[in-house]
C-alpha cells in the first residue's frame, strides 16, 4: 500500500499517515493539490491530508478540493502536534534572525513567537520543508519550527521545545481513497451543501438533524467561487450514512436543499490509547 502525504519526511502528515498503516509505503508531495492527484491517478492509493487543527483552525483549501475531487474521506486521523525551534547544532537563540515554518505551525506557536525579539518570521510550504531549508542552507541565524523527527532526519537540534501555545494541540487528518479502509466501522459522515437564500434557511437544514438527534460535531462555511456572499456548507455528522435515522434526514435535507453532497462515510478517531503522542516526538 503507497499512502501520500503534503510535506517532506518529518512533516506531520507524515507521522499522521504511519497512523493510517504502519507498514504502507509513504510518499512525500509537495502540495495538497499533488496528493490529490496521485490518488486520483493511481499513484497513490490513500491521501492524508490536515483538515483541522485545535488552535490553528481549520485547514480551508482541503475542503475546497474536496469539493472539486470525486475522491471520498474514507477515515480519520488525529495526531498530538509537538513543534520544536530547531537550527544547526551550535547555534543559539540569540543569534536568530529568522524562523521558518507553515502557517499553521507559525499560528500555533504565536505566544512563543512573540517572545522572540527582533526575528523575522516566515512562512513556507511547510514545517519539515522549512527543517529542510535551514539545513540545506547551513544559515547559522535561521531556525525552523516543526517535529522532533524532522530535525532528526535533516541534522538539526532543538533550541526550545514543546513551543507551541498549548499542550492540547491535536490536528485532525481526512483519509481519501477510491476503496474504504480494511477492518473499519462508519460512525461519522461529512457533507456538504447549499440553502436557498432566504430567512431561517439554515436553520431549517439544521433542524433535520437536530429533531432526530443526530450529532452535528462540526459546522463550516465556504464561499461559492464566482457567487458573492454565497456559501457551502460543510458537516460533520456522528452517524454512519446507512444509520436509519441518519439517512432519513439526510433524505429531508435533499427535498429542500438546492445541493446536497456526501464527501464520505468512515470511522471515526475515538480510541484514546491511539491518541499517544507519536513516538519520533521528544516532549520535554
Amino acid at each position: 500500500m503507497r499512502i501520500g502525504y503534503q510535506g517532506e519526511p518529518g512533516a506531520f502528515s507524515e507521522a499522521a499517515a504511519r497512523r493510517v498503516d504502519p507498514d504502507a509505503q509513504l510518499v512525500p508531495f509537495r502540495s495538497f493539490e499533488e496528493v490529490f492527484d496521485a490518488v486520483n491517478g493511481g499513484a497513490a492509493s490513500y491521501g492524508v491530508l490536515p483538515i483541522e487543527n485545535s488552535i490553528g483552525g481549520s485547514i480551508h483549501r482541503n475542503y475546497d478540493l474536496l469539493l472539486s475531487h470525486e475522491l471520498p474521506i474514507v477515515g480519520e486521523v488525529e495526531l498530538p502536534v509537538v513543534h520544536h525551534l530547531l537550527a544547526l547544532p551550535g547555534v543559539t537563540l540569540d543569534g536568530l534572525k529568522r524562523v521558518y515554518s507553515h502557517p499553521q505551525g507559525l499560528a500555533q506557536c504565536e505566544r512563543f513567537l512573540g517572545t522572540l525579539k527582533g526575528v523575522e518570521v516566515i512562512a513556507t510550504y511547510d514545517t519539515a520543508g522549512s527543517a529542510k531549508m535551514v539545513a540545506d542552507s547551513g544559515a547559522r541565524d535561521a531556525a525552523a519550527i516543526a517535529s522532533a523527527r524532522a530535525g532528526e532526519v535533516f541534522g538539526l537540534v532543538p533550541l526550545a521545545s514543546s513551543v507551541q501555545d498549548y499542550d492540547d494541540n491535536i490536528t485532525r487528518f481526512i483519509v481519501i481513497g477510491r476503496r474504504p479502509l480494511k477492518n473499519t466501522v462508519a460512525d461519522k459522515t461529512t457533507i456538504v451543501f447549499t440553502v436557498a437564500n432566504e430567512p431561517g434557511a439554515l436553520f431549517k437544514a439544521l433542524s433535520v438533524f437536530a429533531l432526530r438527534g443526530v450529532d452535528l460535531t462540526k459546522l463550516e462555511s465556504r464561499p461559492i467561487p464566482g457567487r458573492p456572499w454565497e456559501y457551502l456548507f460543510y458537516a460533520d455528522l456522528a452517524a454512519a450514512r446507512d444509520n436509519l435515522t441518519c439517512a432519513r434526514a439526510l433524505g429531508h435535507l435533499a427535498e429542500f436543499a438546492p445541493t446536497l453532497r456526501t464527501l464520505g462515510s468512515y470511522a471515526s478517531w475515538k480510541s484514546r490509547e491511539e491518541r499517544s503522542p507519536d513516538p519520533f516526538e521528544v516532549v520535554s
